[in-house]
């Protein structure tokens, strides 16, 4: 029976409607996210909106890496994959609260979605005995460790729970790091999963898609709300040109390069997939979150000087966004992109002098900033010798 519900192979890796159907319940997720900094422009809710954005992005990604071994057309994997949403929806409803009445339902859908699925692996999906069965059961062991923390910390309130999670944050992201060591048995062994690039890089992709579309959807929401002016209508085209740009920097060139690399990376791949997208995705989705509030408050008040808090978030998008790619590409090149350090700067620049001039202006000189990377990387591709990242890929399947 476990044979039948694990995947054949890299080859036959697509992904289906039941992932995307999935992924749905995460389009909320990040909404809910996004509304939870924009009640909460401050420093605290800065940071409670990390550690959930954090939350989500555990369950939706541990998800993934399982959904790279096993068969969705299997009954029980289906099956699975839906009782996880369920959960996953729950936890989303509980976003808004998650540091308030529903902290409990908050971790606690969260506790039984880590639980849920890699109790299914271990014990259900793998046989006896085998690197497989090891594996699940290791990350297992660790979310039952972590998952305490948890649930203790939505019982708890206050300072205790805010250690608490803390502590089960850094227990569940030094999982991977730690190669899911255990007393006695060391640790797993780092090529012990079979990672399919094509559908891991085409998932995390998705990802991204799910993000900016909800930045569109929080653009739509608060300008249907607002009476437009010129200036109203410009800032929606603003908002607009600013995501468009976010879509054109990563799926023209960082998407390619880094499915490219997981590609040629057949020894290191399960390395390579932990850093770049395990790690690293989750600081890019952080930053288009940070844009959508960004896109959202200048939107609201297009012709004032925004408060501190605001602009900070307006900021702070473009430079996380960028700082992920940058990152992204000293992963995979050895090297950091001149291009996007210099836009980095001078989002910081625009920062500061942010605070005397008005919220359209201030959004118009990020926009252009991105722009000015985006055209930059379509000029290199064009003028640059050799075969492009695209023909590589392609060679490389």
């Amino acid at each position: 029976m476990t044979t039948t519900l694990r995947r054949a192979g890299d080859q036959a890796q697509r992904v289906t409607t039941l992932e995307l159907f999935f992924d749905l319940v995460f389009v909320f997720a990040i909404t809910q996210t996004s509304h939870l900094l924009l009640e909460h422009l401050s420093w605290e809710g800065a940071g409670q909106t990390a550690l959930v954005l954090l939350v989500v992005w555990w369950s939706w990604n541990f998800t993934t890496w399982a959904m790279n071994e096993l068969d969705p057309e299997s009954g029980p994997v289906r099956l699975l994959l839906l009782v996880l949403m369920l959960l996953g929806l729950l936890m989303a409803v509980a976003i808004p609260e998650a540091w308030g009445d529903r902290a409990l339902l908050f971790v606690g859908c969260y506790v039984a979605v880590q639980l849920l699925r890699h109790g299914f692996l271990a014990f259900s999906a793998a046989r006896p005995g085998t690197v497989e069965r090891d594996r699940a059961a290791r990350i297992f062991t660790w979310f039952v460790v972590a998952g305490a923390f948890w649930i203790a910390g939505g019982i708890a309130d206050g300072g205790s729970r805010t250690a608490l999670w803390l502590v089960a944050l850094l227990i569940d992201y030094g999982g991977p790091l730690a190669l899911y060591w255990l007393p006695g048995r060391g640790r797993s062994p780092a090529g012990a999963w079979d990672v399919g690039a094509s559908h891991f890089a085409e998932r995390f992709q998705l990802f991204v898609i799910i993000a900016l579309g909800e930045t569109i959807i929080l653009t739509g929401a608060t300008a249907s709300s607002h009476e437009l002016d010129l200036v109203s209508t410009l800032a929606v085209v603003l908002a607009f040109v600013s995501t468009a740009t976010l879509w054109w920097l990563y799926f023209g060139s960082i998407a390619l390069l880094t499915e490219t690399h997981l590609h040629g990376a057949e020894e290191q791949r399960t390395t390579v997939a932990r850093d770049i997208f395990t790690y690293l995705h989750v600081v890019l989705i952080g930053g288009i979150v940070a844009s959508a509030v960004g896109d959202e408050v200048i939107l609201a008040h297009p012709k004032d000087e925004l408060e501190t808090a605001a602009l900070i978030a307006a900021v702070a998008g473009p430079v996380l966004y960028l700082l992920a790619q940058d990152l992204m590409r000293l992963r995979n090149t050895g090297r950091l992109s001149p291009s996007r350090t210099i836009a980095i700067g001078a989002c910081l620049l625009i920062g500061l002098a942010g605070t005397a001039i008005p919220a359209f202006a201030v959004g118009v000189l990020l926009v252009v900033t991105l722009l000015s990377v985006a055209g930059y990387d379509t000029w290199r591709r064009r003028h640059r010798p050799g075969p492009t990242m695209r023909a590589a890929l392609a060679a490389d399947r």
